[in-house]
């Protein structure tokens, strides 16, 4: 998709230099990707923050264990 946006410099030259782009598309797409990757980690924290993980009663580690060796 093309897209004109106003960004201000010094962002752009600070996004180049950090996600090491080959030029302003590329690093922006680098930095894109890697904020969209972090938010869904934080929605995720979020929704197990108030819905922790239950294992069930019959959940045993060494059962675990000797599925995974086989």
């Amino acid at each position: 998709m093309k897209v004109t946006a106003i960004l201000p410099d010094d962002l752009i030259t600070e996004v180049q230099k950090y996600t090491e782009g080959k030029n302003i598309t590329d690093s922006l797409q680098k930095a894109l990707s890697e904020w969209v990757k972090l938010a869904k980690v934080k929605k995720l924290n979020e929704k197990l923050r108030k819905q922790p993980l239950h294992f069930s009663s019959e959940f045993n580690a060494e059962k675990i264990r000797r599925i995974n060796r086989r």
